[in-house]
């Protein structure tokens, strides 16, 4: 594997592609700490620490999250990348929805682009509100529960600044991805996720030194936790990567065809079903909607709404059990809305292929569909265990949450799915130059 990594800078092409990576990618992070003007970041950073801590699993943790930082900062990127992934997948499920969206999608390049330009002018709007909400949240932060001013001169003047400036960044920040996708390795707005959510390693170990630390003479943890807990990351990482390229490969024969003098098809191929088809997006989704109820439910001057509210706060049984049925509502929802089996048989059909044993058309549909839901609830409740273990680790012994994050949720799939993403980019850059991968001895091959 090192063989491979040295490798990769002796490819002149691929050397530039991953120094122009790296170079944006730093571009990124300086977004992260330009703060806003007219912020009391002290006091916002107080306000951050208090959510990490706490409930970091909750929506505005998973924001900062995502921000690598720039939330805690108030910084011109403080809006991150998530707008954009907000317009992304509105997108994506309105493709599934309208069929002039379906249509569109399916014209190829074309329409890519297209959709791609809804998707800026989606985000724009996304940026406006949001920036918006931010610059009224930290005008009043009682409703935050900062019980000392942010804004030193709050006002429309203060709004308008706001919100150009987080939308100039998000805006940026959406630009420098697809400069990373077209010109460096990866995708690049994973890749600023991905960045973003490994900023905060360093903050991780640190909190997993203090956890050993003698508190009045006294540590709570000792060195059999310690390798209780390197034993488990190992474990967990290990099953994420597994579950991450897990496919069930259905056979695809495809019949000889004579178009003039050429005879096309023949051959035996396969199609390739993940198991988990539907990524991190249920995690997302669940924490998402999960937010308000205990926040509406509080608002209510009722006893009985107030003792529901309670219930349903982050961390609690009752939260942890809706947590883990939305997300194994959402896996299935997210492969209902993306996974289109009649489509795939009609073009299997009308290429000339076929599922041995199976018929074409409406029974392979049906073939399809079958096999995408019994592995689908393999992929949703292996996701589930491991979106509820963070929290399970935080709440019941008393892991900060800094430290629990890296040992599934959110964080650790993205971080899984993209590095491997990008490795396999690099790895086809390798064997087309005749090197070995990162699978390999890593070798130069002999050039023939």
């Amino acid at each position: 594997m090192l063989s491979a990594f040295s490798n990769s800078l002796k490819i002149p092409e691929l050397r530039q592609r991953i120094l122009f990576t790296f170079g944006l990618v730093f571009v990124c992070r300086i977004l992260a700490m330009v703060p806003t003007p007219g912020v009391d970041a002290i006091a916002l950073r107080e306000f951050i620490a208090q959510i990490r801590a706490t409930s970091g699993g909750s929506f505005l943790g998973l924001f900062d999250l995502f921000s690598g930082g720039a939330l805690e900062n108030c910084a011109v990127g403080a809006l991150g990348i998530m707008p954009s992934i907000s317009a992304s997948i509105i997108l994506q499920l309105l493709t599934a929805v309208f069929p002039a969206l379906e249509r569109l999608a399916r014209e190829g390049d074309a329409g890519r682009q297209k959709i791609t330009q809804y998707g800026r002018y989606l985000t724009l709007a996304l940026c406006l509100v949001q920036g918006y909400a931010m610059a009224v949240a930290l005008e009043n932060p009682a409703g935050m529960g900062i019980n000392r001013d942010i804004v030193m001169f709050p006002g429309w003047k203060f709004r308008i600044l706001t919100v150009i400036t987080m939308t100039t960044g998000t805006m940026l920040l959406m630009w420098l991805g697809e400069q990373i996708t077209q010109r460096g390795i990866g995708n690049g707005i994973s890749l600023i996720i991905t960045i973003s959510i490994v900023s905060r390693l360093p903050g991780a170990v640190q909190a997993t030194i203090n956890m050993f630390k003698p508190v009045d003479g006294m540590a709570q943890f000792n060195i059999f936790h310690l390798i209780g807990l390197l034993v488990m990351i190992f474990l967990v990482v290990a099953g994420v990567i597994a579950v991450t390229q897990a496919q069930r490969k259905i056979p695809v024969q495809y019949a000889k065809r004579v178009v003039g003098r050429k005879v096309y098809g023949g051959q035996s191929t396969y199609m390739p079903l993940r198991v988990n088809y539907s990524g991190v997006m249920p995690i997302i989704f669940a924490q998402a909607i999960l937010m308000f109820p205990s926040k509406l439910l509080s608002m209510v001057p009722l006893d009985f709404f107030k003792q529901m509210a309670a219930a349903m706060d982050y961390g609690t049984f009752l939260y942890n059990a809706l947590y883990a049925l939305m997300i194994l509502f959402f896996s299935y929802f997210w492969v209902a809305t993306q996974f289109n089996p009649v489509q795939i048989a009609d073009d299997l059909k009308k290429y000339g292929g076929y599922v041995p044993g199976i018929r074409p058309g409406r029974p392979t549909a049906d073939f399809l569909d079958r096999t995408m839901t019994r592995i689908t609830l393999a992929g949703a409740v292996f996701l589930t265990g491991i979106a509820v273990l963070p929290t399970i680790m935080a709440q019941q012994f008393h892991i900060p949450w800094i430290v629990a994050s890296f040992f599934g949720g959110t964080s650790l799939l993205i971080i899984v799915g993209v590095m491997l993403d990008t490795m396999r980019q690099v790895e086809s850059h390798l064997i087309m130059r005749h090197y070995d991968g990162f699978l390999k001895k890593g070798r130069l091959q002999s050039r023939k």
